[in-house]
């Protein structure tokens, strides 16, 4: 048994590295973009109208996800002008991750059930 001056952290070491990622990537908004976006570079409206987010919530959501360097920013400022966003490298790097949560999820979740 762990005394009381022991921090959550310290019992959990094993844990870590997926309670960190998890909390990187963890948020409904945050998983969803990041799905999204690995069918390729959207537009702000696009990402509103695939993912359900409001316009508050998708631009904090993106600017988050790009201060992590999960996602990238590109502005076209043609007329009109249009901000597309994209996968970085790591944001990429997720994929395989998806995939086995889709696997899990039709295995073991009724509500995925084709």
């Amino acid at each position: 048994m762990s005394s009381p001056e022991t921090k959550p952290r310290e019992q959990n070491v094993g844990a870590c590295p997926v309670i960190e990622s998890l909390e990187q990537i963890g948020s409904q908004w945050r998983l969803a973009v990041l799905h999204e976006l690995l069918e390729g570079e959207q537009r702000f409206n696009e990402l509103k109208r695939s993912t359900g987010a409001n316009a508050r919530t998708l631009s904090r959501v993106l600017d988050d996800l790009g201060d992590m360097g999960f996602v990238e920013r590109r502005l076209e400022e043609d007329a009109p002008i249009a901000t597309y966003y994209s996968l970085t490298a790591k944001g990429e790097s997720l994929e395989p991750v998806f995939d086995e949560i889709e696997c899990w999820a039709g295995s073991w979740l009724e509500s995925c059930d084709a």
